[in-house]
């Protein structure tokens, strides 16, 4: 189910790729590292019509939340009844209603472009089998199982690689399948491209004349190779992890934008902490696969980082209630299509969200005046309860002092 999903989306985008490196390569610009970047840029901007619902979203989501928390606390001590939960849904409701949206208005743009993202993980990882004039030179060297012989067509051989060579892809690699082949060799290392060579003595002058091609493909400006695996070693191919990690850590903090995240909700906890915990991943994971994926993934920050603050802006500008006019239009629209009534729109409906704070805090005031006033009020009658013991009809009278100093004696008697 996955594949079927995943590898024709692959192959559009893989074509998409092709045409993009076969144009560059004609002005004399054949350089993944460049096609990378480039493909990047234009997936990134296919893909803005979802990135700007996602922004808008996050926008509306910074006055929702507010109003969405003051409602869980209403009924924090109700758990378990099932008319507040129901009520407590019908409350939600009404709010996403109230701003022109639901509750899973950033889930669809996030499921729409989750295969589109897998398909371009199989792409970068499997470049030269999508990219015609790089396939060609691995055709070359390994043959085509026809008019085109290579090292393929050679006794033992899958047998002699499989036994020989260890990938960067750290997956086992099936030396029969030629495409699987391509992708394994694709990330060799000099000192592998020479052992190849003298194992295969015959084909040593058509192996040397490819892999420079190859090489001059994968090379970027600042010497990296883009199918070499990243070390630690001094040198500027180690810039990839570090800015991988870098860029997916500054994208993630300008897409959540001004939300407040609620620490004591377990679900905005854990997105804290994958804010920090993937981009720590990106970096080890970059230290573990060619490095022209670890550009991919800077690429892709740094552009999502652009679109997102150019958004953020705009969407700033355009104000809260203007977004949730536009959002009731566009429901009113579909709503007369199917010969409902409009929905009115909410007079200045950020207005609970922005006093929410100040109701709540006005509230608990008088909740502590209150049991300030009957305290006091306990007080007072106690002191009346104590006084009137000793008390007589005629104030300040002898007769008065005499009863209360009898009745003093007579208590005293008692509790004797």
């Amino acid at each position: 189910m996955y594949d079927t999903i995943i590898n024709p989306i692959a192959a559009l985008l893989g074509k998409i790729m092709d045409i993009l490196f076969t144009g560059l390569n004609a002005i004399g610009l054949g350089n993944i590292a460049i096609a990378i970047i480039l493909f990047t840029v234009i997936v990134k901007i296919c893909m803005l019509p979802l990135t700007l619902k996602q922004a808008k979203m996050s926008t509306l989501n910074s006055v929702i939340q507010p109003e969405i928390k003051a409602i869980q606390q209403k009924y924090a001590g109700n758990k378990g009844d099932t008319n507040a939960a129901m009520k407590m849904q019908e409350e939600t409701k009404a709010v996403y209603e109230k701003y022109g949206t639901s509750a899973m208005g950033g889930c669809w743009q996030l499921l729409i472009q989750f295969p589109i993202l897998m398909a371009l993980y199989r792409v970068f990882q499997r470049i030269p089998v999508y990219i015609t004039e790089m396939k060609d030179c691995f055709i070359n060297i390994i043959g085509n199982g026809g008019d085109i012989k290579g090292i393929m067509d050679t006794e033992g051989f899958a047998d002699y690689m499989s036994s020989t060579f260890q990938t960067s892809s750290r997956l086992a690699v099936d030396w029969t399948n030629a495409e699987d082949v391509i992708v394994a060799m694709n990330s060799f290392t000099a000192d592998q491209w020479n052992t190849l060579k003298e194992h295969f003595i015959e084909f040593a002058d058509v192996i040397t004349q490819n892999q420079h091609l190859i090489n001059e493909m994968n090379t970027t400006f600042f010497g990296i190779n883009v199918s070499q695996i990243p070390t630690l070693a001094l040198n500027a191919a180690v810039l990839i992890p570090i800015l991988s990690g870098l860029t997916q850590y500054i994208s993630t903090k300008i897409m959540q934008g001004k939300q407040e995240i609620d620490d004591e909700n377990p679900a905005a906890a854990s997105m804290k902490m994958m804010t920090i915990f993937m981009p720590i991943m990106s970096v080890f994971i970059a230290f573990s696969v060619p490095a022209g994926l670890g550009l991919y993934w800077i690429a892709t920050a740094v552009i999502q980082t652009i679109i997102q603050l150019i958004v953020n802006r705009y969407y700033e500008k355009l104000g809260t209630d203007e977004i949730v006019r536009r959002n009731i239009e566009k429901r009113n629209k579909k709503r007369a299509k199917k010969g409902l009534s409009p929905e009115k729109i909410a007079k200045n409906a950020t207005a609970s969200t922005r006093n929410i704070d100040s109701i709540q805090r006005n509230k608990e005031r008088i909740e502590k005046l209150q049991a300030q006033k009957e305290a006091n009020d306990k007080k007072i009658k106690e002191i009346k309860e104590a006084t009137s013991y000793y008390s007589s009809s005629k104030s300040g009278s002898l007769a008065e002092k005499a009863g209360m100093v009898a009745r003093y004696n007579e208590k005293n008697n008692k509790k004797n």
